[in-house]
């Protein structure tokens, strides 16, 4: 069988088409991801900012307060100087594991913004083990500190890397329970399926009423797992040379300030999404045109702006808990989390899974 001419540029222009689909679709795939991406640094630069103000009104500080308007240049200011410091090593440390602690707490917890959903069908996995990935993965973070602190070959910074391994562990377990919790009235552990619980009766559906103590306990152990005073022992200035960061400088001593902020703010999305409804505000869902609906462009850009509101709600409180409360000591802090936070994560569980069976 002989191909015309006309036939060969018929197969050209379809395999021509299928490859432009291919990039395409391809070119779409990041695009959410870079999105995300863009969202998470500006939301980080939003904290940076609200701390300094915080801090500088609490305490009277003239720095953040005034430099710049509305203090921004301060900010910029550090930030640049730790772009353009001097990256060095320690001589006697394992370079490799230097190097690459900072990037696995950072990465771990840029994966946990996978699950988090910004508003209806605003979600970049909605999988069926969404938080139960989430506490998977948070916790990798310490082990980046805790090999931070190893390659430094440095005491202090090894204390530190112990010190946040300690604490990960003492309080990710009520933690989970908490979380258990709310999928058990939920019947899900997607981060959707459980906004969407939520949403069924409005302001009086929230988490925040149907489990007021599993509520504080998530509370206090997700300060605590973002090493926020007064639980910050893994960097106690005063005890440690700033513990696990005492070798560093530059870019990689920045990275562990943006793992830190990044895992305040996944902490407070996640407060929202499990506690506070999510993307809803006060009333269940009902019937409005589009594109006002909450399938419309309009009703899905008050979804985003809704968590955002929720979640800086918490920062606000968790900000202004740090420049009020002194730092507890390493025995108090593990006492909390094994002697009082664990029994009472454990009792709301079985309180929980014994409402469930009833109920059915």
């Amino acid at each position: 069988m002989i191909i015309g001419t006309e036939e060969v540029q018929a197969i050209n222009s379809f395999y021509k088409l299928e490859s432009l689909k291919e990039i395409y679709g391809l070119i779409w795939l990041f695009v959410p991801v870079l999105t995300l991406i863009l969202g998470i640094t500006i939301g980080v630069l939003v904290i940076v900012w609200l701390e300094r103000e915080i801090s500088a009104a609490i305490q009277q500080r003239v720095g953040p307060e005034y430099a710049g308007p509305l203090g921004i240049l301060q900010a910029l200011a550090d930030g640049t100087k730790l772009l353009f410091k001097e990256d060095l090593l320690p001589s006697r440390g394992d370079i490799h594991l230097f190097s690459v602690g900072p990037f696995i707490a950072v990465i771990s917890i840029l994966l946990s913004y996978l699950v988090i959903p910004f508003g209806y069908r605003l979600v970049l996995a909605d999988l069926r083990i969404g938080v139960s990935l989430w506490i998977s993965i948070s916790s990798i973070a310490p082990i980046g500190l805790l090999i931070s602190g190893y390659g430094s070959n440095n005491k202090y910074s090894f204390s530190g890397g112990l010190r946040a391994a300690a604490q990960s562990i003492s309080y990710e377990i009520p933690l989970t329970l908490c979380v258990l919790s709310i999928s058990l009235l939920s019947n899900s552990s997607s981060t959707v399926d459980i906004v969407e619980a939520q949403s069924k009766y409005g302001f009086e559906g929230w988490n925040l009423w149907r489990q007021p103590i599993g509520f504080i306990v998530f509370l206090i152990s997700s300060l605590a797992e973002c090493e926020r005073l007064p639980f910050d022992l893994p960097e106690a200035e005063e005890e440690l040379v700033a513990g696990y960061q005492t070798e560093y400088s530059g870019i990689k001593y920045g990275l562990f300030y943006v793992a830190s902020y990044l895992n305040l703010l996944v902490s407070s999305l996640f407060v929202t999404v499990l506690y506070l409804g999510g993307w809803n505000l006060f009333i269940p869902y009902i019937s409005i045109p589009e594109p006002f609906g909450i399938n419309g462009v309009f009703g899905i850009t008050i979804g985003i702006f809704i968590t955002l509101a929720k979640a800086y709600l918490f920062l606000f409180i968790s900000i202004a808990t740090r420049w009020t409360l002194p730092r507890m000591r390493m025995d108090q802090l593990l006492n909390l989390g094994w002697k009082f936070l664990l029994p009472i994560s454990l009792g709301n569980l079985l309180l929980t899974t014994s409402f469930q069976l009833v109920s059915l």
